[in-house]
Parts: structure tokens; sequence; C-alpha cells
């Protein structure tokens, strides 16, 4: 993986700017920090102000693993182009309701129900099994994914403390990405993701820089930051480059 930040990755940024991107985010861990409660996510001042301005010089959308509409909200007032949750499979303000969700909540709070610090969140078209306030999380993982192998029709991927679960078929972070890309128009795709429910995005092929928030020995992206906290710089390249280019 290549350091994105770096002088020998700039001429890469400017290639960027110079052309017509799609830059895509994800939303926790990469727009916001973690943290502990889900419910208590939020974008920095300074990430907001940046991310308002390259998004009225650059197409951007914002693919995220929560409801639509809760990261609607968490970005409002920011022009972007599209919001997409569930992990891509949610692509409107429409309930997406899936029966097979209801059905899986039920069979993991019987199985798991009774492990501390452990909650299971229905989404509408997906589900999170997030253990972060475990004082076990390995042992919890472990009857997480015991329970999660009796499901039918399932789709798991772990995530930094929780597991998600989607049906079968269901469109992907990459399907979303794919699909704005073509819409819009652009010839070059930005990605920013910090997990494994990036990875489809990161893998995508042509014309795509994707980079991962932590460098990872395992992953499709090939640029890396070192940490969340260097968002803003990143937008501030993407800002200062393009105002630059469009002034020349």
């Amino acid at each position: 993986m290549k350091y994105l930040l770096s002088k020998t990755s700039l001429p890469v940024v400017k290639r960027l700017a110079q052309d017509r991107t799609l830059c895509a985010f994800d939303f926790d861990g990469t727009l916001a920090p973690i943290v502990d409660n889900p419910r208590m996510a939020r974008m920095r001042g300074s990430t907001r102000r940046l991310l308002r301005r390259v998004a009225s010089l650059y197409p951007c959308i914002v693919v995220s693993g929560r409801k639509r509409e809760d990261v609607l909200h968490r970005l409002k007032g920011i022009p972007l182009a599209g919001i997409f949750g569930n992990h891509g499979a949610q692509a409107d303000g429409r309930k997406h309701e899936d029966l097979r969700i209801k059905h899986w909540k039920r069979m993991l709070e019987a199985e798991i129900g009774d492990l501390p610090g452990v909650w299971v969140e229905d989404k509408g078209s997906s589900l999170a099994v997030h253990y972060r306030q475990s004082s076990r999380p390995a042992q919890s993982l472990r009857r997480i994914a015991a329970a999660v192998a009796k499901l039918n029709e399932v789709r798991a991927f772990g995530g930094k403390k929780v597991v998600n679960l989607v049906a079968d078929g269901a469109p992907t972070k990459a399907d979303a990405v794919a699909a704005e890309w073509d819409r819009l128009g652009c010839n070059r795709v930005l990605y920013l993701g910090d997990d494994e429910n990036d990875e489809d995005a990161f893998g995508l092929e042509g014309e795509v820089v994707a980079v991962r928030i932590g460098k990872k020995k395992r992953t499709k992206a090939r640029y890396y930051l070192h940490s969340q906290t260097e968002i803003d710089q990143l937008l501030t390249w993407l800002k200062h480059l393009r105002e630059t280019e469009t002034a020349g």
C-alpha cells in the first residue's frame, strides 16, 4: 500500500483534481471518528466545512452501513450528489423492510440476548450485531459467529466490534458506487473507507483510487491514510488542487 498524502502520491491526487472525479466516502471511521455508542457519531466541524466545499467542487456521495435516514440527518446541509444506506442497498428515502431481517433478529436475540454489552440493531435491510461495549469481546464474537452460522440466506461480514448481516444478493457498496459513477458521467473514482464492508468498493476495476483508513496487509485498497483524523488533510488537498485547477 502507498501513503496517499506523501509527496510521491501527490500526482495521483492532482490527476483526481484535473478530471471529473466521483468522490465517494464511507461515514463511520472515515468522515466521522469511531465512537463507543454509534448514536453519538458526528463529523468534526472542520470536516463538515471542508466536505461542504469539496462537494461543491466534485460530485460526492456517501455510502454508509447506517440507515439512509440516519446518515442523511448527519450530513444535512452538504450538497452531496447521493447518499446510500444499508451498505449500498438503500438508495432513497423509502422504508426498506425484509421479513428475513426480522426473523434473523428474533433468532439472534434468542441465542445471544444474554451477552452483556451486545445488542442487535435492525436497520430494515440489514442487521448490525454490536459488541463494542462487551467486556469480553473475543468470547462475544465467538457466540455471535455461532449464532449467525444457524441463519439461512445471509451474508455476514465483520467490522470494528460489529458483525453485519445482509441478505444474499443484496446490493453492495461497490454496486452503489458503480451506478453513481455511470449516472454522473465521471471518469475516475476516489473511494475512502475503513473497514471490511468497504472491500467490495475497494476492488472496483477501472480508474479507481481506493483508500483505506489505516494500513492493512490484506486489503484491495492500494492507498491508505494513517488515521481518520487525516481526512481533513485529504479534503484540503482536494479543495486546494481543484480551486487551483479551475483558477488556471
